[in-house]
């Protein structure tokens, strides 16, 4: 049997003055969490995606991810501060505590918010659109458990971010 842990979101969204996307996850897995960074699994294809979108290699180090985000304009940060969560599993999240979007929203231009993932859409509709008041569209998850999405159809899909 599965337990639930109660956990906070140790690390800062990653944003500045020219963000003008703002890609909304779920919650950190476990992995992320061990390393303090945003999509840490090793099988998560959203930095292998976000290079091959935008024309950069492949960063690897926390400093090469912030400057591939910084330099095109992209903003991450997760819908949810903290919560009960077994492991990584994205459907066990319950008792949210919803991030504070608006740090972000008030603070750089964002024209367009995106969610990695359904779990992500849903939450954000939840706990975040009644406050922030702005729309968000879904895009596929690019987590390993998304697997009926092979790496073209997600560029295909999220090259909308680009645009």
């Amino acid at each position: 049997m599965k337990t639930y842990e109660k956990v906070t979101h140790t690390f800062e969204p990653v944003y500045d003055e020219n963000s003008r996307i703002l890609i909304l996850g779920t919650f950190p897995s476990v992995k992320s969490r061990e390393q303090q960074f945003y999509y840490g699994h090793p099988q998560n294809r959203f930095w292998k995606l976000l290079a091959a979108l935008t024309g950069w290699k492949v960063p690897k180090t926390i400093s090469e991810k912030k400057e591939l985000l910084l330099q095109n304009g992209i903003a991450i940060w997760d819908v949810v501060a903290s919560c009960e969560i077994v492991g990584s599993s994205d459907s066990s999240i319950r008792n949210v505590v919803p991030a504070d979007l608006n740090r972000i929203l008030q603070a750089a231009p964002v024209r367009k918010i995106y969610a990695n993932g359904g779990k992500a859409f849903e939450l954000y509709q939840k706990y975040a659109f009644p406050v922030t008041g702005r729309p968000i569209e879904k895009l596929p998850s690019t987590s390993p458990a998304n697997a009926a999405w092979q790496m073209d159809r997600l560029k295909e899909a999220w090259s909308v971010i680009l645009q």
